[in-house]
């Protein structure tokens, strides 16, 4: 099954489930402690991680399914119930359908379940974004019975991890591991709340690691046979000494249940992200400025390679850190920040975790010469939506946007660098009956070009009441004309 970022439908549906990353450590990289000065998750010392042990599979889930919870949320929705699947019902999303679809109803409360577990005594749990994601409450149900309301403390959505706080204390936990020791083959525990069944335990072994399967910038999962479920999102994937290695996130499904292809965020990628959840409620990533693509055996050829191994850059942002420090379009990075790049996936990950104005040196090899050099890391900027024209009102114009940076586009795809990107179109809005869609782009109105979402809403007040808006939008990557009607 081939899995890409960005078209508009899957060869076989794929049922994301949750999960999120268990966590290693605080990440000297970034310097933060939580606001005890203590680490928010348990190690165990080094002499004790040696060679794997053969599992002691009832042993081991004694000892681990206290610190397991059920996550049930609250929520309004204008459809039905979402279950615990990252992205929407069975058979509904591709990977670049990044905005949500409800059937028409009635907003109602719902009520959707997940996993998690405990990091620390006093409190703080582990899930996944998308199990918590616009809740309204958020009980945590502990395996002693005990419900305890949960706050966020934050979400990353890149990532689909939250952190949750409940008031509590002397709370069980899992120790952690470290996921980049894994092998493939390892056998590997899960534990959650699939369909509901509270403290469910299946086992497996590690598939692969290092999987990308188009679900973000940051894909980087360990695949498992180990049977995961809608309702194990967020719940723990343990080793056979009984650390948390990662969370089970998402599946490959044709009917919305197990068929031994399931994923986790690796406990080394999870470490950083919930570090800074837990001291600014955000997590801070470094940008670079470079779109990269894998190197084939043929491309390395052509840029006098002896092997593949590398990320291939594709484009320089102009004004950007890289263009500062001067990386070039058929450059191939091999080296950041002192960590090997063997694939165009490391890098972004490596980047994204490199501190905000630190001077970062890199290799690149151009003409078939390694070349040094030393990029001063800049901010990633995420913008949030902004709503324009009256989204809530069926009788405006019906559209929430956001503004159309570069790395938004990377992110998704876009084969377009400029104007306003469509978040959401109102059901039954003027909008929505000239045929706009969520992720088109609007690079006109009324033969005037549209750049930021001020220029949007210039151009919107200024239009001629009683005729009709001309709008210029980008689609898939191709150029169309819409009119919308006239209020």
């Amino acid at each position: 099954m081939k899995f890409t970022r960005n078209r508009r439908r899957w060869i076989a549906p794929i049922v994301i489930l949750a999960a999120v990353a268990s966590l290693v450590g605080l990440v000297p990289h970034f310097g933060f402690t939580s606001a005890s000065k203590t680490p928010l998750w348990t190690e165990r010392p080094a002499a004790q991680s040696a060679p794997t042990p053969a599992p002691d599979w009832v042993r081991l889930s004694k000892e681990a399914k206290p610190a397991v919870v059920n996550i049930s949320t609250k929520r309004n929705t204008d459809g039905p119930a979402m279950p615990d699947l990252k992205g929407g019902r069975p058979g509904e999303r591709s990977p670049d359908d990044f905005f949500r679809r409800f059937e028409e109803a009635p907003r109602r409360p719902v009520r959707a379940v997940g996993s998690g577990f405990i990091l620390s005594a006093d409190g703080y749990i582990v899930t996944n974004n998308h199990v918590v994601e616009d809740a309204i409450g958020i009980q945590a149900k502990l395996a002693d019975g005990r419900e305890l309301a949960a706050k966020v403390v934050g979400r990353d959505p890149k990532t689909d991890l939250a952190l949750l706080k409940v008031e509590a204390t002397g709370l069980p936990v899992i120790s952690v591991g470290d996921s980049n020791a894994l092998q493939v083959g390892e056998p590997v525990m899960a534990i959650g709340n699939p369909f509901g069944l509270e403290q469910t335990v299946t086992t497996g072994i590690v598939s692969a690691t290092g999987r990308v399967i188009g679900s973000g910038p940051y894909d980087n999962f360990i695949q498992t046979d180990a049977s995961i479920n809608p309702g194990n999102s967020g719940g723990p994937l343990i080793n056979a000494r009984g650390e948390v290695i990662g969370i089970n996130t998402a599946i490959v499904s044709q009917r919305g249940g197990s068929v031994g292809i399931g994923f986790a965020v690796p406990s080394s990628m999870a470490k950083s992200v919930i570090t800074q959840l837990a001291a600014h409620g955000k997590v801070e990533r470094g940008w670079l400025g470079v779109s990269v693509q894998p190197l084939t055996k043929e491309l390395a050829q052509g840029f006098k390679r002896t092997d593949a191994t590398g990320a291939l850059v594709a484009s320089v942002m102009e004004g950007s850190p890289a263009e500062k420090a001067g990386v070039k379009s058929g450059d191939v990075v091999v080296e950041f920040a002192g960590n090997k790049v063997t694939k165009s996936g490391d890098l972004p990950s490596l980047v994204a975790e490199a501190r905000v104005g630190s001077e970062v040196p890199m290799v690149v090899v151009r003409e078939g010469k390694e070349v040094r050099l030393t990029a001063r890391i800049a901010r990633l900027q995420d913008e949030a939506p902004s709503k324009v024209a009256g989204v809530e009102g069926k009788g405006q114009l019906g559209l929430s946007v956001q503004p159309l940076t570069p790395p938004v586009a990377r992110e998704l795809g876009l084969k377009v660098n400029e104007g306003v990107l469509v978040r959401d179109v109102v059901e039954g809005s003027r909008a929505g009956e000239a045929g706009i869609r969520a992720g088109d782009v609007i690079v006109e109105i009324d033969r005037q070009p549209v750049r930021t979402v001020e220029d949007l809403k210039t151009r919107v007040d200024k239009h001629a009441k009683g005729a009709p808006m001309l709008l210029l939008v980008n689609r898939e990557g191709s150029t169309m004309y819409v009119a919308i009607p006239a209020a």
